[in-house]
């Protein structure tokens, strides 16, 4: 999930960035400091916003850079156990398949791909044993994200498509057409029997 955080920070101002107005050095340094860094705190970050109230800066002895507390916002990415997530596959493994959300990879065990037996096949994809559905690279899919561990740096995601509502695009639409078809038919039904269980008395 995006957001938009308001950090208060004291930024350390490096020595090669005196020459410029405060404030344009200050952006310079957060983009460096801040931007495709990832923290357990703050997730992902994508940008610096917008640099707010900069107080006076102040040197430390001994440090050649300057300090100066200021308050900024920062647009941000960090991923959310049971939160609905929309992305791409981007490789199928024989284990599964990891699909991009947001700046981040997701990991979808192929156990957790669709409720069917599947199998990974000569082409590349993952297929389903009953349902001939096929999961493969490029494929636009919605997630939920179950596992979440920051332990190597970088978020490991894990993520599940077995549940209701889940999965492949193509799938939800085919879903869809189904349901409908079926409500028509029961509608169709009704109509026929005159709205009465059991047809005529």
């Amino acid at each position: 999930m995006f957001y938009i955080l308001e950090v208060e920070d004291h930024v350390r101002v490096e020595p090669k960035h005196f020459g410029l107005p405060t404030a344009e050095a200050i952006e310079k340094q957060l983009n460096e400091d801040y931007v495709d860094s990832i923290t357990k705190e703050f997730g992902h970050v994508a940008a610096v916003l917008s640099i707010g109230k900069i107080d006076d800066g102040i040197i430390i002895s001994g440090d050649g850079a300057a300090y100066y507390n200021s308050e900024f916002k920062l647009l941000t990415w960090k991923p959310e156990l049971h939160e609905l997530v929309y992305g791409t596959i981007s490789e199928i493994t024989n284990f599964g398949a990891f699909i991009q959300i947001g700046p981040a990879r997701g990991m979808i065990h192929i156990s957790q791909t669709m409720e069917d037996y599947v199998s990974v096949n000569k082409t590349g994809t993952l297929s389903g044993k009953s349902s001939k559905r096929s999961l493969g690279k490029d494929d636009d899919c919605i997630a939920r994200t179950v596992a979440i561990s920051y332990k190597a740096g970088s978020p490991k995601i894990g993520l599940t498509m077995r549940q209701s509502g889940l999965g492949k695009l193509q799938w939800l639409d085919e879903d869809k057409k189904k349901k409908e078809t079926a409500a028509k038919k029961t509608a169709r039904k009704t109509e026929k029997t005159g709205g009465r269980k059991g047809g005529k008395k």
